[in-house]
């Protein structure tokens, strides 16, 4: 098992930037301490600070004002509200009692293929970290699941093993996010897919297609198939909830 590197000096600050606005703690419109100010807090120079600040204003996070300083970005009013909790696989299984397992099936840093929309829309011509992995309950295949993170957005994850962390669980834990989207369907196993779950084919399955965006940064897309038999899909709510 690989030991997990400390952060750089950049992913902190911006983490610590990040926590703040994400939490409430520094409202749209709040300004964030100017760029001598943070070269004093972290003890660093102008240039990480300002490389910092321009990753997060081009993530949408942050304005950045001439003469002004910068300021938590107000939220554009057709933002999407996710009406889904994102799960953590691993963690859905072990409270329902039962050994959770994984297995990653494919681990691949590469360029976007053109012809594959997600892929494009993530990443454009650029690189992406795409991974196949099967998650199991009790020993017996659960999901698969197909991911691709942007590694402009997330640098880190190039540090990660995979192998030993579920992609999923490790984002959730270790990546903020502020947009994302589900898409549900079902569709019935593949040849291929059924032989890595174990059933026959035709087998129904629910699939979730999930994306999610810091600001106007994309930052994974993944698609899990679960056997239809294994996994319920709820949304709680109430009268007049809107």
């Amino acid at each position: 098992m690989k030991s997990k590197k400390a952060p750089t000096l950049n992913q902190r600050i911006r983490s610590d930037i990040e926590s703040r606005i994400l939490s409430g703690e520094w409202q749209p419109g709040y300004r964030i301490p100017f760029e001598h100010e943070l070269m004093e807090q972290y003890r660093c120079s102008r240039m990480t600070v300002n490389k910092v600040l321009t990753t997060l204003a081009e993530s949408g996070m942050i304005e950045r004002r001439r003469r002004a300083g910068s300021f938590v970005a107000r939220q554009p009013p057709h933002l999407e509200q996710v009406a889904l909790e994102i799960p953590d696989i691993a963690v859905a299984v072990a409270n329902r009692g039962h050994r959770y397992e994984f297995e990653l099936l494919e681990h691949e840093l590469r360029r976007a293929k053109a012809a594959v929309a997600e892929e494009v829309q993530l990443v454009g011509s650029g690189y992406l970290l795409a991974m196949r992995c099967l998650h199991l309950a009790d020993g017996k295949p659960l999901a698969l699941e197909r991911r691709l993170i942007n590694p402009d957005a997330v640098p880190e994850t190039l540090d990660v093993d995979f192998s030993v962390h579920p992609p999923g669980s490790w984002l959730l834990q270790n990546v903020s996010w502020t947009r994302g989207e589900h898409r549900i369907s079902a569709v019935a196993a593949t040849e291929a897919e059924a032989a890595l779950l174990k059933v026959p084919v035709g087998t129904a399955c629910l699939v979730i297609d999930r994306q999610t965006w810091r600001g106007e940064q994309p930052i994974t897309w993944v698609r899990q198939k679960f056997l239809g038999d294994a996994y319920d899909l709820i949304a709680r709510f109430a009268p007049g909830n809107r």
